[in-house]
């Protein structure tokens, strides 16, 4: 005698499936987010205020996080919240409009030396065309890390007086001085001449023809 299956059994298996794909499909945004910024998870867990195993479940869909949870993670990794989402989100704004002192405070190389970066656009597909960012600087206690990365890089100094090192050069940057060079020479600030210090960096990536 064949079974019979209710129309509610058949809807709740279908509604778990649903969950699970979604489940797997945020993890695995967040994951891939985290490895395109070469950010480790306890880097990532550290500045979302959750434990590296909760992160670790998150990203292989092992667990499904609260949304309170996935706002800290996205802004962690600089992104709203839409873009763990995308997949199942197929409205974007065209513009984006950040007021001041709105931007995403995110985890980079360095926040630990001193460096505050707060990212000022997001969202922007796939592949990563450009990152904004204004950064302070207010402790010279420390040696800062020397960057090294795809693209091309400017600054734009807004406030202070920072000697910022490219290669074997170094330069004086005051309010008003801007810089650009090819990112992948190594790169970083050399002193803190006058704090606080703030100033414009802006990232533009290669753009890959197949």
């Amino acid at each position: 005698m064949p079974s019979t299956v209710s129309k509610e059994s058949v809807l709740n298996r279908n509604q778990e499936a649903h969950l699970s794909s979604l489940e797997e499909t945020v993890g695995a945004a967040i994951r891939e987010l985290r490895l395109r910024d070469g950010l480790t998870i306890a880097q990532v867990a550290e500045q979302a205020g959750i434990s590296r195993g909760m992160l670790s479940k998150i990203e292989n869909g092992h667990t499904s996080a609260a949304m309170d949870t996935l706002a800290r993670i996205a802004r962690a990794l600089g992104v709203s919240m839409s873009m763990l989402f995308s997949k199942y989100d197929a409205t974007a704004s065209r513009a984006q409009h950040i007021k001041k002192g709105a931007g995403m405070e995110v985890v980079r190389r360095g926040t630990k030396s001193g460096h505050t970066y707060h990212l000022l656009a997001y969202d922007q597909g796939p592949v990563k065309l450009f990152e904004p960012f204004l950064i302070t600087m207010d402790d010279d206690s420390q040696r800062y890390p020397t960057f090294e990365h795809p693209g091309t890089e400017f600054l734009y100094m807004l406030e202070g007086t920072l000697e910022y090192r490219c290669g074997q050069e170094t330069y004086l940057l005051e309010p008003g001085d801007a810089l650009s060079f090819q990112a992948e020479v190594p790169h970083g600030p050399e002193r803190l001449v006058q704090c606080p210090i703030k100033f414009l960096s802006v990232i533009v990536y290669p753009r890959h023809v197949d």
